[in-house]
């Protein structure tokens, strides 16, 4: 019984890294098509958004069949109820990556202007940096938050800078582009930290059922 316990606990984990490897595709997918004006690329984000929708909600749904027809100890029941905290945001995650392209699709040129796009590629790299840190942890159960925090951090100076020239008086771009400039910006930044926050709650976790969960630090 505990056996098959747990390995049901594993399948879960399993579930939760694929809804990861959606949820960075769809952001790795958003930014080449917000950089390249690549309208079909952000109609596959937005269609493909439902798939991390339906994973979650079908995932949870073993989660709690779990609890109703097993009777988890401790470790066993932080884990599940883990799971469900980090299917939420991981889940919110591919949510703000499909608003990226949502924003994309409403222009029929440029969505940003050309002296952001640097700006805004690099924020897209440092989101998948940070989605790439939320795989190795929920298959390993180590996060090095040096990496995770580091990337947040660059996102949030890079989305300061937007900000603080989308509301310059020297801003040359007018004041629908500083909206959208801010909004983009924002999404970015949010993806990030629902990527550390994967991290904070997933190390309180510290008896899953494979062992002992290590949370890696500088």
């Amino acid at each position: 019984m505990r056996t098959s316990f747990h390995n049901q606990l594993d399948s879960l984990t399993g579930q939760l890294a694929q809804m990861r490897d959606l949820a960075a595709h769809a952001m790795e997918k958003a930014t080449q098509e917000l950089l390249d004006r690549d309208l079909p690329l952000a109609e596959d984000v937005i269609s493909h958004d439902a798939d991390t929708d339906a994973m979650r909600l079908a995932s949870e749904e073993k989660a709690h069949a779990l609890l109703a027809l097993q009777a988890p100890v401790a470790g066993d029941l932080r884990s599940i109820v883990t799971f469900v905290h980090v299917s939420e945001k991981i889940e919110r995650m591919g949510d703000l990556a499909r608003h990226v392209a949502e924003q994309v699709r409403r222009h029929p040129d440029a969505a940003i202007p050309g002296d952001t796009r640097d700006s805004f590629g690099e924020m897209g790299r440092l989101a998948v940096v940070s989605a790439r840190a939320v795989r190795q942890l929920i298959l390993t159960g180590e996060a090095r938050y040096a990496e995770l925090e580091d990337a947040d951090d660059l996102i949030d100076r890079l989305e300061g800078h937007l900000l603080a020239s989308a509301s310059s008086n020297d801003w040359p771009h007018g004041v629908r582009a500083g909206v959208d400039v801010a909004l983009l910006a924002r999404f970015f930044e949010r993806y990030a930290d629902q990527a550390v926050s994967v991290a904070r709650v997933t190390c309180s976790d510290q008896v899953p059922s494979g062992g002992t969960r290590r949370c890696t630090g500088r």
